[in-house]
């Protein structure tokens, strides 16, 4: 379980930084997913910053586990957020959210079974 674990730590640790960055460029889609789900695009920023600490801590976590289970917990409750951001105001675009969720689920998981 441990090598399952790992890498798809590193595979949602660079799924998280390539959202992250695309929250720090401001990216037109993201800012326009902010309007949709009721953020300001100030908010851009601060969500991105989570992102990236938690894939630095999924990949930190490697080589200890207890930081890379709290960086994954932390990736579920974002996400969850994110999902319900988007059911709250009925947006059809949760697509992205929903699969970031299971994603981060399932490292949670494997990483659970791993030690």
């Amino acid at each position: 379980m441990f090598i399952a674990s790992t890498i798809l730590s590193i595979l949602f640790a660079g799924a998280l930084a390539g959202s992250a960055i695309s929250k720090f460029r401001k990216v037109p889609a993201q800012v326009e997913l902010m309007h949709t789900v009721g953020l300001r695009e100030n908010w851009l920023y601060a969500l991105g910053s989570l992102e990236l600490l938690a894939a630095v801590g999924l990949l930190v976590g490697i080589f200890w586990w207890p930081l890379a289970v709290a960086a994954a917990i932390g990736t579920v409750l974002y996400f969850l957020g994110a999902l319900t951001s988007h059911l709250r105001v009925r947006d059809r675009n949760l697509q992205g959210a929903a699969i970031m969720l299971v994603a981060g689920v399932a490292v949670l998981v494997l990483l659970l079974l791993s030690q």
